[in-house]
């Protein structure tokens, strides 16, 4: 395979694009498994809310 290369700003692009190409692919997977995490987590503390808010206790007695 040949590539006309026009600069060493190019060559860099290209060469970061071959390199990382599978670490992006991780970091996607990665975040979307924490947006999916993190919509579980609301999902579940919604869930175990008490319908009226919070149960708050007084201070005074």
């Amino acid at each position: 395979m040949q590539v006309g290369i026009r600069s060493v700003g190019t060559a860099l692009r290209l060469a970061e694009s071959v390199l990382l190409a599978g670490g992006q692919r991780q970091a996607r997977r990665n975040a979307w498994a924490a947006v999916c995490e993190n919509r579980r987590y609301a999902a579940d503390r919604e869930r175990d809310t008490v319908p009226g808010g919070p149960v708050v206790e007084s201070a005074r007695r």
